[in-house]
């Protein structure tokens, strides 16, 4: 074993049409884990896949999208964090990707205004601060909640959850051929 201790539950989900919420959590040594995570995540997302991260300030939302976002790209680029211009899109191998950061958002006029309603069909989104999404968010998309680790610099819990069944098979395998 890794060390990374790891957690797969289902509970019953209350979401119409949705059977189930699957849930597993993986305990990060660091902050290159949490890339790791995020690398290993790209690897198998497709338009139109959205990803929430969850999260206090500090949590390690944007070092996971980072390692999701260089998965992806043609060659190796900045990966600058969303906070002051809310957008940053990508072209991906698998198609265009939007990494997004909601922090600043205050109404659901304002996520309108910014096309991401579009974009959850077309594209692949990686959402900070997806709270701010309320009744907009997509009902089939991934979560990851990152909580810092207070005992050791850099650790991290991350929780994912899903109720879609088409994440289940990769999130089950996520972390067995690789050391998170």
């Amino acid at each position: 074993m890794d060390g990374t201790r790891r957690l797969y539950k289902r509970y019953p989900s209350s979401r119409a049409g949705h059977d189930t919420m699957n849930t597993r959590t993986l305990h990060l040594r660091s902050e290159r884990a949490t890339q790791r995570l995020g690398h290993a995540i790209g690897t198998f997302l497709r338009p139109p896949d959205t990803v929430l991260l969850q999260g206090e300030l500090g949590s390690g939302k944007t070092s996971f999208a980072r390692g999701l976002i260089r998965s992806l790209l043609y060659h190796p680029e900045d990966i600058p964090s969303p906070t002051f211009n809310l957008i940053q899109i990508y072209e991906t191998l698998t198609g265009e990707l939007w990494h997004i950061d909601l922090y600043r958002i205050r109404t659901s006029n304002e996520i309108d205004e910014l096309g991401l309603i579009d974009a959850f069909s077309t594209s692949i989104c990686v959402i900070e601060w997806p709270d701010r999404l309320g009744s907009l968010t997509p009902q089939s998309a991934l979560t990851l909640e990152l909580t810092s680790s207070t005992d050791n610099d850099g650790a991290r819990e991350v929780t994912l959850s899903w109720t879609a069944e088409r994440w289940t098979r990769p999130l089950l395998n996520i972390g067995k051929d690789a050391i998170l």
